[in-house]
């Protein structure tokens, strides 16, 4: 039974659910004569050419219609939105004319006008034109790119779905790896298009244009796995589109960079939720309880605006109050990248009582204390909405006596990053905010659903030896029994409870003890972390401390390796003053710590950066101050930021913390929320251990049992006969990387004793199975670096290197065949790889090009059982047989392989003198070298081959289907 075809299986189908929901569709050839293709050209590259990415018939009609007063000319229009920068830039400013925020001159009023592209408010689908078509095309002279499918709303193409075969492996992941080459190669098309999407029926994931790293992309939730209907009609409803394009498409700069983004579901259905809220004149409180990392602070902005601007709240006063410094410069920075206008900083208290006291209209930014002694009825507007970051901290007096009596007839939202807690005082938070709803909150996002979602990573601690540790009489009378620490959710609060736990401190601080954990930690990073790429963490139990730790580590570690960031006072000693550091400076450390490979890879820190950094890098936490409740939670909560590097081929599986103190033994004590919270928040690695020791023993005995001769040459052979098959390959791929990956994380460490020797050849196998079938030349490295070190101590490189043993393609290569050890198997896999590194070596020889792809295809049959193992062999040495002797014919006739693939294709179609014809012909390619990449050079080149050919052949017609005949066995051997 034949395989279903990406067209047949998805594309199709979205085609024609996207009908029923009101998206009309546009063949193929008809989007390609609206957009202007010149169909009397040949290639379809030559069709493309002047080609335009709209549908500039509707587009103009269109903007006509919207906008009366529109005069300019339709290839003004089309100028206009086709001139702006090919990136991100652009698609920012496409974005603003896509909101109807664009501006049009009109004379006749000497004044510029709003230029309205969509009409955002239409429930009954007639004012815009909605549209769909396949196999959308463009080329830009040097790269051609054929998107699956588009949608496009009023001539504009908005998003593109990229459909992949449900029966390729990651197929999903090929879909986003293809959209990320259209980003290179013609960053044209991502002008105008916003979202992509990319499905093979099963799974549907999107995200927006100009941002393709992995953990902003996220999985369309419909009701059912595999539902491809319910999630097309769902995501595509034209309804739903304009409000992603209107409302849910934010740019923010980040590290100095303008990143684009896109508001996730559970963040979507916050914003609606809040704004419903605010709009009920029965409730005026609710809580948006969204786990750490979830993009809570951008689910604010959004809110803000929309609120803002909506004409149901009649010019609102919006407080956006902020618990920290950094986040406050931040959300400004961030409103502003918004276009708002209506935005005022209240960074005084009497600032803010005068905005409130003046009646101002717009967003204030503000901190929680800035209400501090405010008077009471300052302002008795009902539409003031109030929305509280990290509400969990504001439950107390200040908030009830002076916010809430200041201004009675306001709405509050409170938004939390962290579970609400057991304690009385976690319990306040629901009864602050959550009263009006019957579970508590308006909207939750838990840890579980944003670990299951890939928002955030899960996380696994491990405790360190028992001499490290706080004694246990004085942890619990110090600190974990204290009423004081309980519910603690503001760390300034817990350092001052640890400044009276004197005997905490001063065991934490012993000289020798800060010098065990400083070798630790060295030892520790440079084993388990730093070979993944990672950075770390070391939380120290006060500023003394961290000066401490900085001294410590730099007589194991490099001084480049760490960084000490902490606030400076004046009145410090000599020790602390020696890590102060300007503004500018710790900007740069902050940064350099974001980028792979940059020092420092250590930050040593208290209470800076616990909070809202947010450095995806950041792999390992190690943990030498007591904390508890929401302070741990926040702390360690740095090290679960997804981080996905193609170039590094890095994804990182997880966030660790290594406990020196011993507040993970007493778990239940140190994170004071549901069980079923904490066991999504953090796991003991041992449980990594359980699962690595499981795996082993299902897993190893299966393939351990293929290797019979000490992993000789004997092995390597039937070890590849045994995975022709390509399912077994990916079952055991599969397997093999779960185990990597585990081994990576626990190794070094004296549990992996007893499987070292079945690890490593198990390792070996896998390095085997993927250098013979792997499609490239020169395979990567592929194996981590514990695993490589691993595999080069245990078993060697010599049995692998026999799969990749090239042999030189010559007059010897058969005797060389015959004679070399090992098995039939591997001598085919060495052959097809001999002739495709001698044909890689050689690009200009169309012989040796066509010969690897004739190599691949016996490749293919070989694996597929198509042919046997002696049928493949004998294939390729008659291969190699032909090509000896065409290059003593071409030798003997003093040619070079172009010029002699040239004669024989004229030879071939009868032209008269094809001697002295390819010799003529053989100038126009030295005139013309880079005509396979050059459009304009290849018309040339033709057009000189055809007034060759055309002095021997009189008939035109006869003249162009050789030269057609020609170009067509070039393209063919050159198609790799």
């Amino acid at each position: 039974m034949p395989k279903p075809g990406e067209h047949k299986t998805v594309q199709n189908r979205i085609i024609i659910y996207a009908q029923e929901i009101g998206w009309k569709f546009v063949s193929r050839h008809e989007a390609e004569t609206r957009r202007g293709f010149n169909n009397h050209s040949g290639k379809i590259q030559d069709k493309a050419a002047q080609a335009s990415i709209y549908f500039n018939d509707i587009l103009y009609q269109k903007v006509r219609e919207f906008n009366p007063k529109y005069s300019e000319a339709q290839g003004v229009l089309i100028a206009l939105l086709s001139n702006l920068p090919t990136d991100i830039f652009g698609n920012r400013d496409f974005l603003t004319y896509l909101r109807n925020q664009g501006k049009y001159f009109y004379a006749a009023e000497n004044r510029e006008l709003d230029l309205k592209l969509i009409e955002y408010n239409d429930p009954s689908l007639t004012a815009n034109t909605y549209e769909i078509t396949e196999e959308y095309y463009i080329h830009n002279g040097k790269n051609g790119t054929r998107e699956d499918v588009v949608f496009l709303i009023n001539g504009i193409p908005i998003l593109v779905i990229e459909c992949k075969n449900a029966t390729k492996d990651e197929a999903i992941a090929l879909g986003i790896d293809q959209i990320r080459r259209y980003h290179n190669e013609t960053p044209e098309l991502f002008v105008p298009q916003m979202i992509f999407t990319a499905t093979e029926a099963i799974g549907f994931s999107y995200g927006v244009t100009w941002n393709t790293v992995r953990r902003n992309i996220f999985n369309w939730k419909a009701e059912q796995i595999g539902q491809l209907e319910a999630k097309i009609k769902s995501f595509c409803q034209p309804g739903y589109i304009l409000k992603l394009l209107q409302n849910y498409i934010l740019f923010a700069e980040k590290e100095e960079t303008l990143q684009k983004f896109i508001l996730h579901q559970h963040q979507t259905t916050a914003v609606e939720n809040v704004i419903e809220r605010c709009h009920d004149p029965e409730h005026t409180k609710g809580l948006v309880w969204h786990t750490q990392g979830s993009g809570k602070t951008f689910t604010m902005i959004k809110t803000a605006e929309m609120l803002f601007k909506s004409p149901q709240s009649d010019k609102p006063t919006i407080l956006l109050m902020i618990d920290r410094n950094e986040l406050e410069d931040q959300m400004l920075r961030n409103l502003s990248n918004l276009g708002l206008n209506n935005v005022q900083h209240a960074d005084r208290i009497t600032t803010l009582n005068q905005l409130l006291k003046d009646d101002y209209r717009g967003i204030i930014v503000t901190m929680i204390h800035k209400f501090r002694d405010m008077p009471a009825k300052i302002n008795l507007r009902k539409n003031i909405y109030i929305f509280i970051d990290e509400a969990h901290r504001t439950t107390g007096g200040d908030l009830g006596t002076f916010l809430m009596a200041g201004l009675p007839n306001a709405t509050f939202i409170g938004f939390t990053g962290t579970p609400v807690d057991k304690t009385t005082y976690g319990k306040g938070t629901f009864k602050t905010f959550g009263t009006d709803d019957e579970q508590g909150y308006l909207h939750k996002y838990s840890i579980a659903e944003s670990i299951e979602d890939g928002t955030t990573l899960p996380l696994y601690y491990n405790v360190a030896p028992n001499k490290m540790l706080v004694p246990s009489q004085i942890m619990e009378e110090e600190f974990l029994n204290l009423a004081a620490t309980e519910g603690i959710n503001d760390i300034a609060e817990l350092n001052k409870i640890l400044d009276r736990a004197v005997n905490l401190k001063n065991f934490l601080k012993a000289d020798q003890r800060v010098d065990e954990v400083a070798k630790s930690v060295a030892k520790h990073y440079t084993q388990n972390v730093e070979p993944l790429g990672y950075k770390a963490f070391l939380v120290a139990v006060d500023r003394p401390a961290c000066a401490k730790y900085k001294q410590a580590l730099d007589k194991y570690l490099p001084a480049e390796y760490s960084a000490v960031v902490y606030t400076g006072n004046n009145n410090d000693t000599q020790e602390l003053k020696a890590h102060h550091i300007d503004d500018k400076t710790e900007k740069q450390i902050r940064k350099n710590f974001t980028k792979f490979g940059e020092y420092p890879k250590i930050l040593i820190v208290t209470e800076k950066l616990l909070t809202g950094f947010d450095a995806p890098l950041l792999y390992a936490m190690y943990l030498d101050k007591p904390m508890r409740d929401h302070t741990l939670l926040q702390a360690i909560a740095r090290v679960n930021r997804p981080y996905e590097s193609e170039a590094q081929e890095m994804v990182k599986p997880h966030g660790f913390v290594l406990d020196f103190v011993g507040i993970f033994d007493k778990l239940e004590k140190a994170l004071a929320f549901d069980s079923e919270e904490i066991n999504a928040i953090i796991k003991d690695l041992h449980l990594l251990k359980t699962l690595f020791k499981n795996k082993m023993e299902q897993l190893a005995p299966t393939y351990l049992s293929l290797i019979q001769h000490n992993f000789n040459d004997k092995d390597v052979d039937d070890i590849i006969e045994n995975f022709r098959d390509q399912e077994r390959r990916k079952a055991f791929f599969k397997a093999y990387k779960e185990l990597e990956m585990l081994y990576e994380i626990i190794s070094p460490d004296a549990f992996l004793r007893p499987y070292m020797d079945d690890y490593a050849t198990l390792s070996s196998i896998y390095e085997v199975i993927r250098r013979a079938y792997s499609k490239r030349v020169y395979v990567d490295k592929a194996l981590q670096r514990k695993t490589d070190e691993l595999v080069q101590k245990h078993i060697g490189t010599t049995a692998i290197a026999v799969v990749t043993d090239f042999v030189e393609i010559n007059a010897q290569t058969l005797e060389v065949i015959k004679a070399k050890q090992g098995g039939e198997t591997t001598k085919v896999i060495n052959l097809i790889k001999s002739i495709a590194k001698t044909a890689e070596e050689n690009p200009d020889d169309p012989f040796l090009i066509a010969m690897a792809e004739r190599a691949k295809t016996v490749q293919e049959n070989f694996e597929n059982r198509q042919s046997n193992t002696q049928e493949s062999l004998e294939t390729l040495l008659e291969e190699i047989t032909k090509n000896e002797q065409r290059k003593k014919e071409q030798a003997r006739r003093g040619f070079d392989s172009l010029t002699f693939f040239v004669f024989q294709t004229l030879q071939d179609a009868g032209v008269n003198n094809p001697e002295a014809v390819s010799n003529q012909i053989k100038q126009a390619f030295i005139e013309y070298p880079n005509w396979r990449t050059s459009e304009a050079e290849l018309r040339e080149l033709r057009k000189e081959v055809t007034f060759a050919i055309f002095a021997e052949i009189d008939d035109l017609d006869q003249v162009t289907a050789v030269v057609d005949k020609l170009f067509t066995l070039l393209s063919q051997a050159y198609a790799s």
